[in-house]
């Protein structure tokens, strides 16, 4: 069933993985773009969205796009939007959004039109001059990008990548939806040897547990919709045992963390058993310099301090020179590697057979992946 528009905002890079993982959970229409992806909606949709999406920066209804070359546009094309649909007598409805390449440069200004567009709106449908808005919140957001006017309903609320295991984390930790990008591009399977050198607090490490293992990421969480009318309590119950109908907790995928912070292994273990994969992932204190590939096959993904997050440059290429000459090369082996500094494979010793341009948070990066030669002819195929 599709009866509106849904669009998931994501940082720039993730729009195909989102892109796919929309597909298999059955969303139609399916129209990656810059920075979200917008599908088909249901009221299914919205609660499996929320629950299930790894790449995916929120779940928001899309109530139209229209041209705003002025405030009078953005006013008329705002009031004839089907606000009632969503929006009740007494229900709150906050307003914020952002304004780029456009000639409404200013914020508040257009919150303020927006605001002044919806009220007029639900005024003339409800017959009432005033609105408590005592009820539960529906977001308003808007985005004015090169004069065009997109306007959305929030229905996740906290950000989706916000999991609910990672109350506590290590200084400058990676985003979960970009970890979880990350364990996509490699390919992680269900039961790969997973080890992360330089955990921090255990984000890498997580994700593609919660991957390997099809466990829903939203599952211990709660969202915005889930206190509207509509979608249904029934709705999100059905959703929720679906998804943990799709589990598979005896996937034999293991992960180790490795840190030679002992407070950040801590925290590892401590997000683990929050995030409810504490009995395959495991981590201990141990340099990088220390790492050895063991076993026949393997996969390594680490998100590694560098200049202008945590290290100054000569250390941190310091480290990566250590990388390239622990990681080798090896049948059964891959190894990635997120960085902004465009020397590393310099210092690494060795180019990449894939690089990805990723954002973690504001800062571009590249994604660097390493695999055997062997490797290369399974294109399409899990290589970890």
């Amino acid at each position: 069933m599709s009866d509106f528009q849904l669009v998931c905002p994501c940082l720039f890079g993730l729009e195909g993985p989102l892109g796919d993982e929309l597909r298999r959970m059955g969303a139609g229409h399916v129209s990656p773009q810059n920075g979200r992806v917008a599908f088909d909606g249901s009221a299914e949709m919205i609660a499996r969205a929320n629950l299930c999406s790894r790449y995916g920066e929120r779940v928001q209804i899309l109530m139209g796009v229209f041209p705003a070359h002025s405030f009078e546009e953005l006013f008329q094309g705002v009031r004839g939007l089907p606000w009632e649909r969503w929006i009740g007598r007494k229900d709150a409805f906050p307003v914020k959004g952002s304004c780029l390449d456009s000639q409404l440069a200013s914020v508040p200004d257009c919150q303020a039109i927006v605001k002044k567009a919806v009220v007029e709106r639900l005024r003339a449908k409800y017959s009432v001059a005033w609105f408590e808005e005592t009820g539960a919140p529906r977001q308003i957001q808007f985005l004015l990008l090169k004069d065009s006017a997109s306007l959305m309903i929030d229905t996740s609320g906290v950000g989706l990548h916000k999991r609910g295991y990672r109350a506590n984390a290590a200084e400058a930790p990676i985003r979960e939806t970009l970890a979880a990008a990350m364990a996509y591009f490699s390919r992680v399977r269900h039961d790969a040897n997973f080890i992360d050198p330089l955990c921090g607090s255990g984000t890498i490490p997580i994700e593609a547990a919660l991957l390997a293992r099809n466990i829903a990421p939203g599952r211990s969480r709660g969202f915005a919709a889930e206190n509207w009318d509509a979608p249904e309590k029934s709705v999100w119950k059905r959703e929720r045992e679906r998804a943990r109908s799709l589990e598979m907790r005896d996937a034999a995928f293991s992960a180790h963390g490795y840190d030679i912070d002992p407070a950040a292994v801590s925290l590892t273990a401590e997000n683990a058993a929050k995030a409810g994969v504490s009995d395959c992932v495991r981590a201990e204190v141990r340099d990088v310099a220390d790492f050895r590939a063991e076993g026949e096959y393997g996969c390594v993904i680490c998100n590694p301090p560098y200049g202008e997050r945590l290290l100054d440059l000569r250390s941190a290429e310091g480290l990566y020179r250590t990388m390239g000459r622990v990681f080798q090369p090896r049948r059964g082996w891959s190894y990635a590697v997120i960085t902004p500094d465009e020397m590393f494979e310099a210092c690494f010793g060795r180019k990449a057979a894939h690089r990805r341009k990723l954002y973690n948070g504001m800062i571009r990066c590249q994604y660097y992946m390493f695999f055997h030669e062997a490797a290369r002819e399974a294109q399409g195929q899990d290589i970890c």
